[in-house]
């Protein structure tokens, strides 16, 4: 019989500086800090408080890091509104909102194939991060990947 998880609990990430790359993520996600391992150089945070998902920060100076030292990409599940608010908050808060060619863009985008409405940005390190809300309408793959604002006209 096969495994059903119910969700992702913690995701690690390779950074050049866990401290900088941890306000980052206090500042745009709202995370806050479980704990700050510094004879290993790893800080966990919490994503929606404390028990929920776990993101882990593995410095330049971890020994023995649970990844390959690189980027890495992970989405987070928002509701529809949200994501389409989602580029003018990233912006106020100083991020660049991306599209699915890692261009700068002013508005989400839809993944028409799924569908669901989506935002890129990237972190301190490069990692890309994504916020992503499925949409109630059919799957129209034939249109690939289009701006929120032509989804709507459709």
């Amino acid at each position: 019989m096969a495994f059903n998880p119910q969700g992702i609990f913690e995701i690690h990430l390779s950074v050049r500086d866990r401290h900088a790359s941890a306000e980052f993520y206090k500042r745009v996600l709202n995370c806050e800090v479980a704990t700050h391992i510094d004879r290993r150089d790893i800080t966990f945070l919490w994503m929606n408080g404390p028990g929920s998902v776990m993101i882990g920060l593995w410095g330049p100076n971890c020994p023995d890091p649970p990844m390959d030292r690189g980027t890495s990409h992970f989405a987070m599940q928002l509701s529809a509104d949200e994501v389409e608010r989602a580029p003018k908050k990233l912006l106020e808060l100083g991020v660049t909102p991306l599209d699915f060619d890692s261009n700068p863009t002013d508005e989400a985008i839809v993944l028409a194939w799924m569908p669901a409405v989506s935002v890129y940005f990237r972190d301190p390190d490069g990692h890309s991060l994504e916020f992503i809300s499925m949409l109630e309408e059919k799957p129209a793959p034939e249109l690939g990947v289009v701006k929120l604002s032509k989804w709507k006209k459709i």
